[in-house]
């Protein structure tokens, strides 16, 4: 390997080298510096040790929009990422990263660049969804400053492995931290008086199996009969229902762990046979025959999936009139809270909420179990045997 400079000024130099390519042949490479000889030399001898232990890569004028547009392509016709979750990449891309870094080419992409670029998203990573007089803008939620963060080191990874970057600086220089949200959960008085307050409601038998079960709202939404086994009070967690821009689509959890099986409280037994002795009752009113095991626990009235955002809006809209304040996703954080103030181990806790791991689990209900710290050292000592 061997290296060349020459003046091309007072103190401009053009630097030259060749690296080894493949099968033996050579590849010729120029540089542009700036400074005294000497430092000319010092830089030359630096490109030429990188270079050495495989640290070359051409010059280019790909841009960082070019490139994670280029990679999110990739992502998507080779099936790596679902299609809610293309859906929410696509946004992060085009409203949080092209917008701010787009235009940089990606070799020049610095730290210093994604820490501006955090700052930027912090305090008007948007438009006031309202839209103020003068147009002023907000910032983001740190949640999603590190859902884009993520994108685009995803997609810098990705570069360094095909030899378009030396390193991933977003790996480097790393997103904001998360500020978590308050957590808005039932009081045991509320949970003690739920069941009567929705008797005879639609969403009554729906709410229970979530509250008592701690399942997600896509997850209640795709569960079928033949995953209910009422005689030996287990339901099966196979399926989720999620919305995406092409209509609702089954997927398998995310991980292992959202397999699972989840054992049931008499009170949920007791409301799932209430639900399918009304459902059986219904169906043939509307001559839609017996059920069967494909048939959905939670159907709409043709029997179809229901969408769950609807689903949602229509919680809110109970929740508000009974003065509950929740969200559907905050009775899962109930039948959490339950579990600890109870004292089960964390290790039973996440694989009841399908969490990959109990550190999670931790993670997420921290200041649950500071309430009580020796609870809490109890927790920790499980998911560390776990």
């Amino acid at each position: 390997m061997r290296g060349h400079l020459r003046r091309r000024g007072a103190n401009s130099w053009e630097l030259k080298y060749d690296i080894a390519r493949g099968e033996g042949g050579r590849h010729i490479v120029y540089r542009s510096f700036k400074g005294t000889r000497r430092e000319a030399q010092a830089e030359l001898a630096r490109l030429l040790a990188r270079a050495a232990d495989g640290g070359h890569v051409d010059p280019s004028k790909l841009t960082v929009a070019e490139h994670v547009r280029a990679r999110f392509k990739q992502w998507q016709a080779s099936g790596a990422i679902s299609p809610k979750t293309a859906e929410g990449y696509a946004g992060l891309i085009e409203r949080h990263i092209v917008p701010h870094l787009g235009g940089k080419l990606l070799q020049r992409l610095t730290t210093r660049d994604i820490e501006a670029w955090h700052s930027i998203l912090l305090t008007k990573g948007r438009k006031r969804r309202y839209g103020a007089p003068d147009g002023q803008a907000v910032g983001v939620s740190t949640r999603t400053i590190g859902h884009a963060h993520r994108v685009l080191s995803k997609s810098l990874c990705e570069g360094m492995r095909h030899d378009l970057v030396l390193k991933n600086v977003a790996a480097i220089e790393r997103a904001p931290k998360v500020t978590a949200d308050a957590m808005v959960i039932l009081t045991p008085e509320q949970v003690a008086e739920l069941p009567a307050r929705l008797d005879g409601h639609p969403l009554g038998p729906p709410t229970l199996v979530a509250l008592f079960t701690g399942i997600r709202r896509g997850e209640a939404l795709a569960l079928r009969w033949g995953n209910v086994d009422l005689a030996s009070k287990v339901i099966r967690v196979r399926e989720s229902l999620e919305v995406t821009r092409a209509g609702l689509r089954f997927k398998e959890p995310k991980s292992k762990a959202g397999v699972r099986d989840i054992t049931l409280p008499a009170i949920v037994v007791e409301t799932l046979q209430a639900h399918r002795k009304a459902l059986l009752e219904r169906r043939l009113v509307l001559g839609q025959g017996k059920l069967t095991d494909a048939d959905l626990v939670f159907p709409a009235w043709d029997g179809s999936p229901q969408n769950p955002d609807a689903f949602g809006s229509l919680w809110i809209k109970l929740a508000t009139k009974l003065g509950l304040g929740v969200s559907f996703h905050g009775l899962r954080h109930t039948h959490a809270s339950q579990l600890i103030d109870a004292g089960v181990d964390v290790v039973t806790i996440a694989r009841r909420l399908g969490h990959s791991s109990p550190a999670i689990t931790l993670n997420v209900y921290a200041h649950l179990f500071r309430k009580d710290d020796g609870k809490a050292a109890d927790a920790i000592n499980a998911a560390l045997k776990g």
